[in-house]
């Protein structure tokens, strides 16, 4: 197969892929025989850096302090081409996400700190996709879900929480959002215009649900749960549901959305800690998890204890 030099080519037809696991930097210890694992390795006059599984780093007993994730894109790229690693390190800085690069013989290699790898996957697929407009792409359509989609989203949700968010492991048996969720579209609290669906091509690929919840007498939104098929996890459309519920809430009226998730990720959205806006979770264990997004009618002096709708229960 050819290389390919042509930079447009390489960022319209690069697909990022996350390799399993975490890697670190570390300094081989001087006449010691090279074992374990080891992924790449860089010869300078202080010594011999390599790049390895950090468990495999942490069983050799080496030290290091930059634990990241390892991204392949999927091209083959000439060893000449130029201008393929400044458009993804531009890309990943304007992000404000720092990268080591490994090139390859056929592809280059992205090392971003582990915390960053859900974000720097964006980045790269949004590069992609703005390359790639001389290429017929599928639109992604989202819209309010109809009962009839009832089944193919209870089975994306089914895939995307096959792997628990909370422990790592795989799930035995129906995951537990599944059946919230079944729960959820027959409560009162139901709200259909913000039970929200993604759909690739006519196929259903991500889902997110607000059902109503308050403090006090106020009413709020509780968002969740939202999933993605698994194929198409960190390409953007958890994002584009995220988008599209604020801005049906916004339009709607509601005061705030709040949700239980990962304070690194939702923070990209304006979400806080709710006890920063008064608002108590609805469990304390669950501590800077527990977020708010204060809307644009968002009244202030609100205090007390969030109430999700009936099946949260």
């Amino acid at each position: 197969m050819t290389a390919e030099k042509d930079l447009h080519t390489l960022l319209a037809t690069m697909s990022p892929e996350l390799r399993e696991g975490e890697f670190v930097y570390a300094l081989w210890p001087h006449g010691k025989p090279l074992a374990g694992g080891i992924a790449a390795a860089v010869r300078e006059a202080e010594g011999l850096t390599v790049v390895l599984p950090r468990a495999e780093a942490d069983s050799l007993g080496l030290t290091y302090d930059f634990i990241a994730a390892w991204i392949t894109l999927q091209v083959h790229s000439s060893l000449e081409a130029i201008g393929l690693t400044a458009a993804v390190s531009a890309a990943l800085t304007e992000a404000k996400i720092s990268c080591n690069v490994l090139a390859g013989f056929h592809h280059d290699h992205l090392l971003v700190p582990v915390a960053d790898t859900d974000r720097a996957l964006e980045v790269l697929h949004e590069l992609v996709a703005d390359h790639g407009e001389h290429k017929p792409a599928p639109e992604l359509v989202l819209r309010s879900e109809e009962p009839a989609d009832r089944p193919a989203i209870l089975a994306l949700t089914a895939a995307a929480f096959a792997i628990s968010p909370v422990t790592g492991v795989h799930v035995d048996g129906e995951p537990e959002e599944v059946k919230l969720l079944a729960r959820l579209f027959e409560c009162q609290e139901y709200l259909p215009e913000f039970s929200v669906v993604a759909e690739l091509d006519g196929e259903i690929v991500g889902h997110t649900i607000s059902t109503r919840g308050w403090v006090g007498e106020l009413e709020l939104l509780g968002l969740g749960p939202i999933g993605v098929v698994p194929r198409l996890q960190r390409h953007g459309i958890g994002s584009a549901l995220m988008k599209e519920t604020i801005a049906r809430a916004n339009a709607a009226g509601e005061r705030g959305i709040a949700l239980l998730g990962s304070p690194d990720y939702y923070s990209r959205f304006g979400f806080v800690p709710s006890t920063s806006l008064g608002v108590d979770a609805p469990d304390h264990a669950w501590g800077m998890h527990f977020q708010l997004l204060p809307l644009a009618v968002w009244p202030g002096g609100v205090s007390g204890t969030f109430r999700y709708a009936g099946p949260f229960g």
